[in-house]
């Protein structure tokens, strides 16, 4: 399922409208049609660094059908975004789904704007739906999906202000809309991305709002993927019923932890997972903070530091993910098998 072929055109400073022409490349995986799994990479705060080219370097020979860049690109100077994108695609291919969502480091301009990022590393999966690099899904493989990609901007500034995605806000139903039709259409599995976590054991809180966090776990949304925070962090699986009627940041409830094992059940929950380990200096975890039972697994500057990807694979009827480090010597992995139906 790779070396798709896209065309992506920049309107102004503010919109980049995506319209994709490409028919479907063969892979090793085989046809899309006929595809058995997805497997993807991810990891955000990547640099141009020594980790940053170890974590690129393991993403090609991971080589998965797409990585998700969860923001904070580059970390330079605005006007070398090229540079950057060269020093991406030197390493993963210049035809290789590098899909990018924006952070806080990019969507005003202070290291570079994520229009031109987004056209020197332009999508290059068929079938997008909304404005990529800022807010879009994507169903893949395009026929018969395994797995819908739904990336959103919660609490970046874009020239045109805040986006808030506070309930029921545009940005809100717009995110609710992606996650039920993908229900609707069968789609075995879903998975949100965005740049700013809610949940930390970080120095950073809950820019995004709690509204937010418990429709994706009220959702069940399969899995939530993350940068900002400057480190490895992974939730257990978290739902909202009976004994959790909503998750509040800062504070810990036991009653929200659907299951705390590595073994999980397909709608049983929602997995939060941070990877902020793509090349930029590494962060300390603070495991006293409230949130930190919530998680299974961390690690930061001060406790296994290791910069590296999240791999992940799907079936059917698995989701099966794994943290690779690149550099250090960090691993964690969770399994999320098919128990029924997902809950709407």
């Amino acid at each position: 399922m790779r070396a798709f072929n896209a065309f992506v055109a920049g309107v102004g400073g503010a919109t980049l409208i995506v319209i994709v022409f490409a028919g479907l490349a063969s892979s090793s995986r085989g046809d899309e049609a006929a595809a058995s799994s997805v497997r993807f990479t991810a990891s955000g705060d990547i640099s141009s660094s020594k980790g940053a080219a170890a974590t690129l370097n393991q993403v090609a020979g991971i080589e998965p059908d797409l990585h998700l860049s969860l923001g904070d690109l580059s970390y330079g100077q605005a006007g070398a975004e090229q540079a950057w994108c060269d020093f991406v695609t030197s390493r993963v291919g210049a035809a290789f789904p590098f899909e990018l969502v924006s952070g806080n480091h990019e969507d005003n301009g202070q290291n570079g704007n994520v229009n031109d990022f987004a056209a020197c590393l332009p999508n290059q999966l068929p079938g997008l739906i909304g404005t990529y690099a800022r807010q879009y899904y994507v169903d893949v493989p395009q026929v018969n999906p395994l797995v819908r990609f739904i990336m959103i901007s919660p609490a970046l500034t874009y020239p045109d202000g805040v986006w808030s995605y506070a309930a029921g806000s545009p940005r809100y139903r717009w995110t609710a809309d992606a996650i039920d039709d993908a229900r609707s259409d069968g789609v075995p599995w879903v998975v949100v991305g965005m740049h700013k976590p809610c949940l930390s054991v970080g120095q950073y809180e809950c820019d995004d709002g709690a509204g937010l966090m418990n429709l994706l776990v009220d959702k069940r949304v399969d899995l939530v993927l993350s940068g900002h925070e400057h480190l490895y962090a992974r939730s257990k699986q978290l739902a909202l019923d009976a004994s959790c009627t909503k998750i509040v940041p800062a504070k810990y409830s036991a009653g929200c932890v659907a299951d705390g094992g590595n073994a999980l059940v397909h709608g049983g929950g929602t997995v939060f997972a941070t990877v902020g380990t793509g090349g930029t200096p590494l962060r300390n975890v603070f495991r006293a903070d409230p949130e930190s039972p919530y998680f299974a697994a961390y690690s930061g500057l001060n406790l296994d530091p290791s910069f590296g990807n999240l791999s992940v694979s799907v079936t059917p009827g698995s989701l099966t993910a794994q943290f690779l480090p690149a550099t250090g010597s960090f691993t964690d992995d969770f399994t999320i098998a098919a128990g029924g139906p997902p809950e709407n």
